[in-house]
């Protein structure tokens, strides 16, 4: 089974912004639902966990829908698996919360805490774990990182680490840390490179980098092509 991160598209880089358009291009314009979206960036990310036991650390956003994507699948392909929420569950909305849903219907081990002692217990707890997968913050995230998530990244183990997107406390424009930041190994991101990345003091905290194919077409990143696209009859005639 081929999965979308099995291969490397081309280095183009997109601001937070630019990305924020392609993804809405695909989903509102081009109508392809958001969940087979975030499906394919999970199957992305498993692709590279490797062996369990496997910890994945979720925000209450569509990157963490993404890690519970990973969970179902880790699950399915028989790790001991664990997922923990920053947050409560039923926070949770959109396809983020379909995918907490099919993980917990599966029977997936979730740890969930909205205080400061808790978080620091839980990612103790993750220390035994041959993988953790940072999907916390997205490319949406700007400013300081504060509260439960700076708890988090703060404490987080030195286990080897998968970043979904970009490490958390990374900004995707300017590719500085924010504050505490997630050092991953390998950071999966999707579609495009985003415009920090090419900031040499970046690659301490992606790791290896992989670019992968999530479905979005390049049309819905190309504002010309686009343009183009949505003024021909095949658009009209939709």
């Amino acid at each position: 089974m081929r999965y979308p991160g099995d291969h490397e598209v081309s280095m183009e880089t997109l601001t937070a912004a630019q990305m924020r358009e392609a993804d809405r291009r695909c989903i509102e314009d081009l109508g392809l639902p958001g969940a087979v979206l975030m499906n394919n960036a999970g199957l992305a990310v498993f692709s590279q966990v490797g062996c369990g036991p496997l910890g994945i650390v979720c925000g209450k956003g569509n990157n963490g829908g993404d890690g519970f994507v990973v969970g179902r699948l880790a699950l399915l392909a028989g790790l001991d698996t664990t997922v923990l929420l920053i947050g409560r569950p039923d926070a949770l909305i959109g396809d983020a919360g379909t995918f907490c849903s099919v993980y917990r219907k599966l029977g997936g081990t979730l740890l969930w805490t909205e205080d400061d002692e808790g978080v620091k217990a839980a990612m103790e707890g993750l220390g035994t774990r041959a993988c953790l997968v940072d999907a916390l913050l997205g490319t949406g995230f700007t400013g300081p990182v504060r509260g439960l998530i700076r708890t988090a990244i703060e404490h987080w183990p030195d286990v080897r680490t998968v970043a979904v997107d970009l490490p958390s406390g990374l900004d995707a424009d300017t590719g500085e840390a924010t504050g505490p930041c997630i050092r991953a190994d390998v950071t999966v991101t999707f579609q495009f490179a985003k415009r920090g990345f090419l900031n040499p003091s970046a690659q301490a905290f992606l790791g290896r980098l992989v670019i992968a194919d999530i479905g979005i077409p390049a049309v819905c990143a190309d504002d010309r092509a686009w343009n183009q696209l949505t003024a021909s009859p095949s658009w009209s005639a939709r």
